[in-house]
């Protein structure tokens, strides 16, 4: 029960702090490229941080709790707690904001779910979220069962996440780069998710053991995956700025929350059918599996979250907002509130 409630505490405490701050780069700036290269910082940054934080973990629970594991776990989320906050702090104090808010006015739930229902990019941005958190949470519940059951090695886990690092790096890098080849955010969004789809289907084909042709191919799907988690998330700015348009509803803070649900739920769909399905055919920890769960196991590695990643693909496809047609919604905008700032003096 303890556990529950505090694990609750935290992901309502996370999605707090993560819908404001998912929104703050629509805030920062209306100009397309330079939204690009904000969240390429973003993404740059997190990947880093997830990497850096991989390597000295376990290290320093063995530092803080030596022989009291509970101990050292205890410490370092301190640790890592106050950095969160401090970080937070820092971006609070020094962020300014140069978008501002419509005046503060009372709009319905039920008009800003109109609003959105109204907003095509917005939905499709919202299918591939929820795409993007079945495909990517069930494949990483599925990591240590598939090195520990199915190549027999769990070390390998510790092989894999090392090769990602450069390529996490590199590709969310490279966002912006092919975002200003393309001129589409979900363009840009639907060809790193067909190359991440493309590799892990090439992966069903190859065992770990067999490397290194394997390990290319886990530091390629990196590669585009962290090209496809930077756009999607820098999509969501443009659509609120479409909807201000579409429908004079400019709701920054719904829409980024429907976004973090859309992944949520993903989220709990893929991690569940995962589990659901090994426990249908049997599944037993700490022994050797059955053919079946062993199978399962290798296509939700690589074949199943191939085909999925190949699907995200084909909604985003069918984005529209591209740099012109952006330019001159924005255009349009401004013109329509300098016409109220005049009408109003």
């Amino acid at each position: 029960l303890y556990m529950y409630i505090t694990y609750c505490v935290l992901v309502l405490g996370y999605t707090c702090v993560n819908i404001p701050y998912g929104t703050l780069c629509g805030t920062l700036t209306q100009n397309i490229e330079e939204r690009a290269k904000i969240n390429t910082s973003r993404s740059v940054c997190a990947m880093i941080a997830i990497n850096l934080l991989n390597i000295i973990t376990l290290p320093l629970i063995s530092h803080f709790g030596g022989d009291n594991a509970a101990h050292g776990y205890l410490m370092v989320t301190v640790l890592y707690g106050g950095i969160f906050t401090l970080c937070h702090w820092f971006c609070f104090a020094k962020t300014k904001e140069v978008v501002q808010p419509p005046r503060r006015e009372k709009v319905s739930l039920k008009k800003q779910f109109q609003a959105a229902a109204q907003n095509r990019p917005y939905l499709i941005a919202l299918a591939g979220q929820f795409l993007f958190g079945v495909t990517l949470y069930g494949r990483n519940a599925d990591l240590l069962y598939y090195f520990k059951y199915v190549e027999g090695n769990e070390n390998l886990f510790t092989v894999y996440s090392l090769i990602l690092i450069v390529p996490s790096i590199l590709g969310a890098a490279v966002f912006p780069f092919v975002f200003e080849k393309l001129g589409n955010k979900g363009h840009t969004a639907a060809l790193f998710s067909a190359g991440t789809g493309v590799s892990l289907i090439a992966l069903y084909f190859f065992s770990a053991v067999s490397a290194p042709v394997p390990f290319y191919t886990f530091a390629l799907s990196q590669f585009f995956f962290c090209g496809f988690n930077t756009a999607i998330y820098a999509i969501v700015p443009d659509c609120v700025e479409y909807g201000e348009w579409k429908t004079g509803v400019r709701n920054d803070g719904f829409q980024y929350a429907f976004v973090s649900l859309g992944n949520k739920l993903g989220m709990a769909i893929g991690t569940s059918a995962l589990a659901g399905i090994l426990g249908a055919l049997q599944f037993v920890p700490n022994q050797a599996q059955n053919a079946a769960v062993q199978t399962s196991m290798h296509l939700a590695f690589s074949l199943i979250p191939g085909v999925l990643w190949l699907l995200t693909a084909a909604v985003l496809f069918f984005y529209r907002i591209n740099k012109r047609s952006y330019n001159r919604i924005m255009t349009e905008l401004n013109a329509k509130k300098q016409f109220e700032v005049i009408k109003n003096d």
